[in-house]
């Protein structure tokens, strides 16, 4: 793996009923992606060979949102890229816990 991004997407939206309905949506976008994902209680971690594929992923996370009835979305995303090695893999990291 030579990139990671985790998203966190917050659709504004009246119930957490439609908040998780909506991120829902999005998780199963990201599922649909064939990237290797590992969903948590605040964000989803993807990791992918190339940098530029994950964050064109979390840029479609936002529309996924919309379209999924979000009026408005924020989302916050870290990322970590090495072009010319390896990262450190999910089950790098938290493996052990599982």
């Amino acid at each position: 793996m030579s990139a990671s991004i985790a998203i966190q997407i917050l659709p504004k939206v009246d119930t957490d009923a439609e908040v998780c309905r909506i991120v829902d949506d999005v998780i199963a976008y990201i599922h649909s992606s064939g990237y290797g994902y590992q969903v948590g209680p605040f964000e989803t971690t993807v990791e992918g060979e190339s940098y530029d594929e994950l964050m064109d992923l979390a840029k479609e996370c936002l529309k996924v949102a919309v379209r999924s009835g979000a009026p408005k979305v924020s989302a916050y995303i870290k990322a970590v890229y090495c072009p010319e090695g390896e990262i450190l893999t999910i089950d790098q990291k938290i493996g052990k816990y599982q």
